[in-house]
């Protein structure tokens, strides 16, 4: 669109359950705008907005995608977001950079756990937000039913601003009445002036009412709900227009304080593609963006040069001179920017900020399939992360394993399909290994002598070790109290590290052992035959006997647990958690009709809780878990986990 300012931009994220039908009604909104001669449909594989080969295969989103629309010389951005709850991180994103929302309910299943949770958040945050009631032509769908429902569920300032020509199977038109006395009252009510007028018993003039329904959704005292049917494409070009009449631009909304004339600009998408490499979505919040332009990385001090700069319509992108404030525009290969990092110049202290995105909660280790996958695998999994925040990845140490942490098991599988797809790197998965841990439960006293002797110079190095139980969290702590030279002082660093090898593999069942102190009192040496290779052999054996001596025992992580879960679930929950061997330490309700439930649980026990949380809660549920401390595994267990440790096998 030529010349366009700051007033015509409407930046708009449609949210909801999955299966409501944000995508399809963003393809109707799209169509009817004018961005494409056929309509896009999600059944057909045909979608603008769902364009990538696992959402087509789904028949549903997994990512954010943006479609402006131009409408009677106004653009519409349409940021269509997933609403199945492993891909949240790209909804809050979307929500980060829109002005006004609009939340998408079937009218064949009323409000479902998408919504609500979308609803929770939008209120949260107090962003403008409006409903649309789609799917008005299903079976059994009722438009005023449903108003009925949002407005007992959410409240009575959701009001409906359209009538509707038939319900269900008959639905065939939206109509645009005479409003109903309570949303009249509604409209009033936002406004001093209006309240005033209307309670003189005033007659509201449609000026008036227009005005006073945009303050109103403005202040959120008043959530508008429309009527459509995005497959049927019925009430697209109503929505169009109330888009443009009565949501905000983003003159209209609480700006960040940026310098008159600088730039400032949010990246809050990165897509990894495999031909034009790394592109990063972005708002402008300051000065107009003009393709080769310098600009600079605030958050990581780093200068980034922007070569064209384009317009995204979903997968497609176009090169453009400009990108003006308030609008969304597109970057390719920048060296240093990341989701979330805000480029503006050089010297600036404006940092926009990103989002609080959720904590993964699901994990698998991955291992190239063939050497020709190991040789891509690291820059691949690094390049999916940087395209989804929500993605961790983690080198653990402890298991010498590559782990990718994600919201839930579809989130990681479905990232490891991508990178097939996208890289050509084929990962194997399997469940993490858990990081046990061996120590001791009591203290001994042990004489060890390493004696060899086999023609020529031999070996000798004699230790005498005391250990006991060590502090929580210093692994293994190492003294010397020997006297009169029994253990030359050259060969006590020997005994150490023979001590710190030892500890390695534990005699349990060959995990690191932790949080013990030895202590070296005393030994004996040969003029000839003693070196530190002796002595490391003997600090070394001498430590494992004395580690069989002092009850050795097995320790497993053991995680601190946050649920948030539906009233109705939380016994469920509960009676789960107990055969998960965990310790409950509390239950207070919070609200929304939701319990949170604190508790401890052994992390051998929760690698597969996002899913069966999901099932548990009917997808109303969430969590958090965080590594808190070890403890010892009790005995039936422990047997368990060292027969497959001796098998072989992965715990």
């Amino acid at each position: 669109m030529a010349d366009l300012n700051t007033s015509q931009i409407r930046n708009v994220a449609l949210v909801g359950h999955n299966g409501a039908g944000k995508t399809s009604l963003v393809d109707a909104l799209f169509f009817t705008a004018g961005g494409t001669n056929r309509q896009g449909k999600v059944d057909d594989k045909t979608s603008y907005s769902d364009y990538e080969p696992e959402e087509q295969r789904r028949g549903s989103s997994i990512q954010l995608a943006v479609l402006p629309s131009d409408w009677k010389n106004h653009r519409i951005n349409l940021l269509d977001t997933p609403g199945y709850p492993d891909f949240r991180g790209d909804m809050l994103s979307a929500v980060r950079v829109a002005d006004a929302v609009i939340l998408v309910v079937s009218a064949a299943s009323g409000v479902e756990v998408g919504a609500q949770q979308a609803w929770n958040y939008t209120q949260d945050l107090g962003i403008p937000t409006v409903i649309v009631v789609n799917k008005l032509d299903r079976e059994n769908s009722s438009f005023e039913q449903t108003c009925t429902e949002l407005a007992e569920s959410w409240g009575r300032q959701c009001v409906p601003v359209q009538g509707v020509d038939g319900d269900a199977e008959s639905f065939g038109a939206v109509t645009t009445g005479e409003l109903a006395e309570s949303v009249i009252e509604a409209i009033a009510e936002a406004d001093d002036d209006l309240m005033m007028k209307y309670l003189d018993g005033e007659t509201l003039t449609s000026d008036e009412i227009n005005t006073g329904l945009k303050t109103g959704i403005l202040s959120r005292h008043i959530v508008p709900i429309f009527a459509a049917s995005a497959a049927s494409n019925i009430g697209s070009s109503e929505l169009l227009d109330a888009i443009i009449d009565l949501l905000p631009s983003p003159d209209d909304v609480e700006k960040p304080e940026v310098p008159e004339g600088a730039q400032a600009n949010l990246i809050f998408k990165t897509s990894a593609d495999p031909f034009v490499g790394k592109l990063s979505y972005f708002r402008v919040y300051g000065a107009t963006v003009k393709s080769n332009a310098p600009l600079w990385n605030v958050n990581k001090g780093e200068s980034e040069r922007v070569g064209q700069v384009y317009q995204a319509t979903g997968k497609e992108t176009a090169g453009v001179d400009s990108v003006v404030r308030g609008d969304i525009g597109v970057i390719s290969r920048l060296s240093h920017t990341q989701t979330f990092d805000t480029l503006g110049e050089k010297g600036s202290d404006v940092k926009l900020g990103g989002v609080d995105l959720p904590s993964p909660v699901f994990a698998l280790a991955v291992s190239p399939r063939a050497q020709s996958d190991l040789d891509k695998m690291a820059e691949s999994l690094t390049r999916m992360t940087e395209e989804d925040p929500t993605l961790e990845l983690e080198r653990n140490a402890d298991t010498s394993e590559t782990v990718l942490h994600g919201l839930g098991d579809i989130h990681v599988d479905l990232a490891i399909e991508r990178i097939a797809r996208k890289f050509d790197v084929h990962l194997d998965t399997k469940l993490p290994s858990i990081p046990y841990r061996e120590t001791i439960g009591g203290q001994t006293s042990v004489s060890y002598k390493h004696r060899k002797q086999s023609g020529g110079r031999g070996q000798y190095g004699h230790v005498v070790l005391e250990i006991s139980p060590g502090e929580t969290g210093k692994g293994i702590t190492f003294g010397s109290k020997v006297v009169g030279g029994n253990v030359p002082k050259d060969y006590i660093p020997a005994v150490e590290k023979g001590i710190r090898n030892a500890a390695v593999d534990g005699v349990v069942a060959g995990y690191p052992v932790v949080d013990v102190s030895v202590m070296l009192t005393d030994g004996s040496s040969h003029s000839v035959d003693s070196s530190g290779m002796a002595f490391e052999i003997a600090g070394s054996m001498g430590f494992r006997q004395a580690v069989r001596d002092a009850r050795p025992t097995l320790l497993e992580p053991v995680l601190k647990l946050r649920i948030l879960a539906p009233n109705a679930s939380a016994g469920d929950v509960m009676g789960d958690l107990q055969t998960r061997r965990a310790r409950i330490e509390g239950m207070e309700p919070r609200g929304n009709g939701l319990t949170e439930i604190t508790a401890e649980a052994p992390a051998s026990m929760m690698q597969r809780y996002a899913a069966d949380l999901r099932s548990l809660t009917h997808a109303q549920g969430d969590f958090t878990a965080v590594m808190d401390h070890y403890e010892p595994v009790p005995p039936q267990d422990a047997q368990k986990v060292i027969a497959s440790r001796q098998s072989g096998e992965e715990e």
